[in-house]
C-alpha cells in the first residue's frame, strides 16, 4: 500500500479557531480525519504530522524519503521564506505537493511568493480543506504515472 505523508506547518493546529473567514470553520482534527478516510478509500495509507517548528518539519521531510511515497505539504508561513525547507524538499526525491487553504495569490503581497514551489511537483491553493483532497487526487495521478 502506498503511503502519503501530510505535513502541516505553523499555526495549522488552530484550524477552526484561527481566522475562520480565511481558513474555514472545520477543525484541524476534522480535516485530518476526513483526509485519512478519503486516502484509505483510494487505497493509500496516510500519516499526519504537524509542527510549528521549522527543524521538525525538515526532520520529517528527511524521514519521509524512506517511509513515504509522496508528501502533501502545507508549510504555512514557511512557504514564503524557508530556504531550509526548500532544500529538504529538493533533497528527498519523492513527489511533494504544496497546499494552501487560502488563495495565497489573493492575499497580502508577501504571501504571493513561494520559495518552495520550484522544488514541488505542484501547488494547490484556495479551495479550503478541499485543497488537501485535490492534492490527494494529484498524488494518485503522479504515483500511477510513475508505475
Amino acid at each position: 500500500m502506498k503511503k502519503i505523508l501530510v505535513i502541516h506547518g505553523p499555526n495549522l493546529n488552530l484550524l477552526g479557531e484561527r481566522e475562520p473567514g480565511v481558513y474555514g470553520n472545520d477543525s484541524f482534527e476534522a480535516i485530518n480525519k476526513e483526509f485519512v478516510e478519503k486516502a484509505t478509500q483510494m487505497g493509500f495509507e496516510a500519516e499526519i504530522f504537524q509542527s510549528n517548528h521549522e527543524g521538525a518539519i525538515i526532520d520529517k521531510l528527511h524521514e519521509s524519503r524512506k517511509e513515504a511515497d509522496a508528501v502533501i505539504l502545507n508549510a504555512g508561513a514557511y512557504t514564503h521564506y524557508s530556504y531550509a525547507i526548500r532544500d529538504a524538499i529538493s533533497a528527498i526525491k519523492i513527489p511533494v505537493i504544496e497546499v494552501h487553504l487560502s488563495n495565497i495569490h489573493a492575499r497580502d503581497e508577501f504571501r504571493h511568493t513561494s520559495v518552495i514551489a520550484p522544488v514541488c511537483k505542484g501547488q494547490i491553493a484556495g479551495f479550503g480543506k478541499n485543497s488537501y483532497y485535490v492534492a490527494l487526487e494529484a498524488v494518485k495521478y503522479i504515483l500511477e504515472e510513475q508505475s
